[in-house]
């Protein structure tokens, strides 16, 4: 379906050794995958791809002026935050590598522009999505984007109130609001 994959660092290599053409996220960004692979999405040509309303003319100006691609489909599996805690050994280093940064953030990116982007958050919805694709020349219906985008906040909710229980249970302190 012409369709161009950019990933990550491990998942490229997977990808790439089951014979899946992928384009390294370096290969868009300019930049390496740096600080023990915690930055590697936060940049301009992925999020500018995500969030340019393609409808309007500045946008599409800015990301002809800056050489950003748009982004149709997003794909993220957040990292296991709930599994690593759940280990009765787990320490609070060990937890806090397993906060997922890029993801969410690409996440959010995408249900916030689901009328243009779809976010693809759970595996069950592959086959949906795949099927869409074949029947709709490459897209995906606005119908599913809207209902992928509020599965999209809520996962990202539940992830972030995971983290804050673990962290305040760590602390000794229940949750507030400041």
């Amino acid at each position: 379906m012409g369709v161009k994959i950019i990933s990550t660092g491990g998942t490229a290599k997977t990808l790439a050794q089951a014979g899946v053409p992928v384009i390294g996220i370096e290969s868009v960004t300019g930049f390496p995958e740096m600080m023990d692979g915690r930055v590697k999405t936060l940049h301009p040509k992925i999020h500018g791809g995500l969030l340019a309303l393609r409808d309007k003319k500045e946008h599409a100006a800015a990301m002809k002026e800056h050489n950003i691609e748009p982004i149709d489909l997003v794909c993220v599996n957040l990292y296991a935050f709930e599994q690593t805690i759940a280990k009765p050994d787990c320490t609070l280093e060990e937890a806090v590598e397993n906060i997922d940064i890029g993801g969410p953030s690409m996440i959010r990116s995408a249900a916030k522009n689901h009328k243009f982007v779809t976010i693809v958050t759970d595996p069950a919805q592959y086959d949906l999505v795949i099927a869409e694709m074949k029947t709709n020349n490459g897209s995906v219906s606005e119908k599913t984007r809207n209902d992928f985008a509020r599965i999209a906040f809520g996962l990202t909710a539940s992830y972030d109130s995971a983290i804050s229980k673990y962290l305040n249970a760590k602390a000794g302190v229940e949750y507030r609001k400041w």
